[in-house]
């Protein structure tokens, strides 16, 4: 990369400590996900990452060569969090087209709160990017889109789910799931397990399955 030329040649422009605090990768991520939560892609500089991250501008070239491949690098952090806990589930689910789907809502609804500012930056500053760092993201949200495809179809094909249309179905199951990241307050007097509990029956509401989650 890049970045590990600068940075070890020390030609790159120092602003603050020769060095991160503790695990320099983890200090990046940490400052970039509050800069870019704070300005947005096109607002936050690198300089401003550096800082908040305690920081020369020469150590953080030595990670990233810059805001394009770290905006990528925070999102695809995110994403592989996500498909590691949909990997867990859907193992633990079994066969079984229901209670697939359930564990898909759940894993996505979970994500969405805990992972609120990579999902809001996903919706909101994804098209600003170049090809090289969109694509690969755009690439992984058509895999989730996959996942909940796969559980829908086999519920029609096993007749568990009814609804005549499956593929508006699962856009507007995903869409609801996506939202989360938008209206929900974990301050607020809906816990996540009953906010889970909700999507699921709503999810199996709109696919037209009439059965209680599986747990």
């Amino acid at each position: 990369m890049s970045g590990k030329t600068a940075g070890k040649s020390g030609k790159a422009a120092d602003n603050g400590p020769s060095g991160p605090r503790g695990n320099g990768r983890d200090a990046i991520m940490d400052a970039a996900r509050d800069v870019f939560a704070e300005r947005g892609y096109f607002g936050a500089s690198i300089r401003d990452i550096a800082k908040r991250a305690d920081m020369s501008l020469s150590a953080l070239y030595y990670y990233y060569s810059g805001k394009a491949e770290l905006f990528h690098a925070l999102i695809e952090d995110s994403l592989h969090d996500y498909f590691r806990h949909c990997e867990k589930e859907l193992a633990q689910a079994g066969d079984d087209p229901a209670a697939r789907l359930a564990a898909l809502v759940r894993v996505t609804v979970d994500y969405r709160v805990r992972r609120r500012v990579e999902s809001l930056l996903t919706l909101q500053e994804l098209r600003y990017l170049e090809p090289e760092y969109r694509n690969p993201i755009i690439e992984k949200r058509h895999a989730v889109s996959g996942l909940f495809q796969k559980a829908i179809d086999d519920g029609m094909a096993g007749g568990v789910f009814r609804t005549p249309h499956p593929d508006d179905a699962r856009r507007a199951v995903m869409a609801m799931c996506n939202a989360v990241a938008q209206w929900y307050d974990p301050s607020g007097d809906l816990g996540m397990t009953e906010l889970c509990d909700r999507y699921v029956r709503l999810a199996f509401a709109l696919v037209g399955h009439d059965e209680a989650p599986a747990r």
